[in-house]
């Protein structure tokens, strides 16, 4: 895209409108965030409550270069971390590319690679443990791709390529994407909202694939197309509504995500669902 293009194509944008470009003029080598990922979900059957869990995280995010194609970014555990997080998340730090449009791209793989080899020698565990599931005080994949930090650090990014009004916006969970609608508009930001339907058949595959690790921790045979075989006699609908908040530059300070399930079961019996997830992002001194 030319200059003069982009000049031509800014004047037609509303001046709420925050884009990936945008984003990266408002960035500065060193600046520092700190996100914080709080989930929280509730179950019920038939009524009756029957769980709830809580987990909240955190990751520091620098930003290294501002280069022309986006922004070179680390990511790494915050000060707080301890001995034991730091071996058990040999992932970090890790270095990526956020360009403007699309998914992060990794940076020092092979300076990952070396880390692994050294965590996997001292937990003493072998290659071929690599992928497995494994449970102590809570189920956990043995991971030793250095790309699947792509995958970890995902829900922490907040920055959507098109955030504005009638934009499009698409969640992997949802039907079909739908247009963002900019519910609040005042001095110290805007907020933003897209509310879809969920797709049954994408909820059905991760119940299926959470059975599949259920059995391989309990050593029982269950292959994932028989997985979800079984879970085709579930009724599912629900809805994901998603919020943007954003300050007064217009950079994304909060994303909310709400989803809620409703499952009839192939016994009568019916199950509720809500997740929450809250992702905030604030500049902080390092």
């Amino acid at each position: 895209m030319t200059r003069r293009l982009k000049i031509l194509l800014a004047m037609f944008l509303p001046l709420t409108a925050v884009n990936a470009e945008a984003t990266e003029l408002a960035a500065h080598v060193g600046d520092t965030y700190e996100i914080t990922r709080v989930s929280a979900s509730s179950q019920s059957t038939g009524g009756v409550s029957s769980g709830s869990s809580h987990d909240r995280n955190i990751l520091i995010e620098r930003v290294i270069e501002v280069r022309e194609d986006g922004l070179e970014l680390e990511y790494d555990l915050p000060k707080s971390a301890t001995s034991i997080d730091r071996t058990s998340n040999w992932q970090f730090p890790v270095r990526v590319l956020k360009p403007d449009r699309g998914a992060m791209q990794l940076l020092n793989l092979s300076e990952m690679e070396t880390r692994v080899d050294g965590w996997l020698k001292k937990a003493k565990i072998p290659r071929s443990a690599c992928g497995s599931w494994i449970f102590t005080w809570n189920a956990f994949r043995i991971e030793c791709d250095p790309r699947s930090v792509i995958q970890t650090l995902t829900p922490f990014d907040l920055r959507p390529d098109d955030l504005r009004q009638g934009a499009m916006y698409y969640d992997s969970a949802a039907r079909l994407p739908v247009p963002l609608s900019q519910d609040a508009v005042g001095s110290n930001g805007s907020t933003f909202v897209a509310e879809m339907a969920i797709n049954p058949d994408t909820v059905r595959r991760e119940r299926a694939e959470a059975d599949v690790v259920v059995a391989e921790i309990t050593q029982t045979s269950l292959k994932l197309d028989a997985a979800i075989r079984a879970r085709l006699t579930e009724q599912i609908s629900g809805t994901i509504t998603i919020s943007f908040d954003t300050d007064s530059a217009e950079q994304v300070r909060r994303r909310t995500k709400i989803t809620k399930l409703e499952i009839k079961l192939a016994n009568g019996k019916s199950e509720s669902q809500t997740n929450t997830e809250t992702v905030e992002r604030r500049l902080i001194h390092d």
